[in-house]
């Protein structure tokens, strides 16, 4: 064989190497509306109906009882349901992270928006933490310098906002200004370093909570806000929470 017949050879090949019949050479789309006009499948609703129900059973089971209904609207700078999801996450998260660190949490921080329901009077059950935080937010422990911790405060104080905390007590003046803040009844030394409980999402300055970009360490506890809270009704029989004096604005 000469060179001549190689070359044509070779490119034979080559050209039957690079198509073949599974290649793709047209892809189209076009918009589906999903709507209540749809027909189920009635195969594939039988397949699913033993799931769907117990899932439903799962969820609806009673953990406790609410003596009433709470909103994160009830309030201005903290609120009933607020203070429970805080100390929820406290009480749930700090036996956790003193078993793994040494250090118990200082305080913990969430955001109002988070909370995505109300908790209604009468039965709680699994349903209801998952209505209250939908999202998939877990918590993690900001170690957060003292001038950062300030940052934090001067936050809170302008954001006017019941932005769920725990632990921490802060008194504003009439003007806004902070005038007192501490930390289990000891005033905030700006000098130390703290570790506040938080979620995910804020840790990375959601809500524009950027303090939290200066952490100098993150505890990851792998322990969702959801979970939390199925786990502190299943310890609860009564769920009665109030809105009280953590966070306050002096009138004078």
């Amino acid at each position: 064989m000469n060179f001549k017949n190689l070359f044509l050879v070779l490119g034979l090949l080559l050209g039957m190497s690079c198509k073949t019949p599974t290649d793709v050479f047209k892809i189209e789309g076009k918009n589906i509306n999903i709507n209540d006009s749809l027909q189920p499948v009635a195969s594939i609703e039988d397949f699913v109906k033993p799931y769907r129900e117990n899932i439903n059973k799962d969820l609806d089971s009673v953990l406790g009882y609410s003596v009433d209904t709470y909103s994160k609207s009830d309030g201005n700078l903290n609120t009933a349901i607020g203070n429970l999801m805080a100390d929820v996450i406290y009480d749930e998260a700090d036996p956790i992270f003193f078993k793994r660190t040494g250090e118990h949490i200082d305080f913990v921080l969430i955001n109002h928006g988070g909370i995505r329901s109300i908790i209604s009077k009468g039965p709680i059950s699994k349903r209801t933490a998952f209505e209250l935080m939908p999202f998939e937010n877990s918590i993690v422990v900001s170690k957060l310098p003292g001038a950062n911790v300030k940052e934090l405060l001067d936050y809170l104080a302008k954001a006017k906002r019941a932005h769920p905390i725990s632990k921490l007590k802060i008194v504003l003046d009439k003007d806004g200004q902070v005038v007192e803040s501490s930390v289990n009844q000891i005033p905030i030394d700006f000098n130390k370093t703290y570790y506040i409980a938080t979620n995910d999402y804020l840790i990375n300055g959601g809500d524009g909570m950027d303090f939290f970009k200066g952490s100098e360490e993150v505890i990851v506890l792998d322990y969702k806000i959801r979970n939390a809270l199925i786990d502190h009704f299943m310890k609860t029989d009564i769920i009665n929470p109030v809105a009280d004096d953590r966070f306050i604005q002096l009138k004078d």
